[in-house]
């Protein structure tokens, strides 16, 4: 009867599963913190202060700012009747 329980085939099945099961819950607690990781960015990008209409952040305020002074640019060049 001992002979079965500490058979090596079961010793090793059982080693193997305890192993199988310490990498899973490692990768769970990974995968939890990496959820909450983005959940704290999301959070932090909400609370950025906008800039102008639409909601856009600061960045993309930036890069409409220098498209709309580029168009004004353009514009003033064709009312002096400067060819582009």
């Amino acid at each position: 009867m001992i002979d079965t329980v500490f058979d090596p085939y079961l010793v090793i099945a059982g080693t193997c599963l305890v192993g199988l099961c310490v990498v899973a819950f490692a990768l769970l607690r990974g995968w939890q913190g990496w959820l909450e990781l983005k959940r704290t960015e999301l959070d932090r990008l909400e609370d950025a202060p906008r800039e102008i209409e639409g909601n856009a952040s600061i960045g993309a305020a930036r890069i409409e700012m220098a498209d709309l002074k580029e168009r004004i640019k353009k514009l003033e060049a064709i009312a002096s009747g400067v060819e582009l």
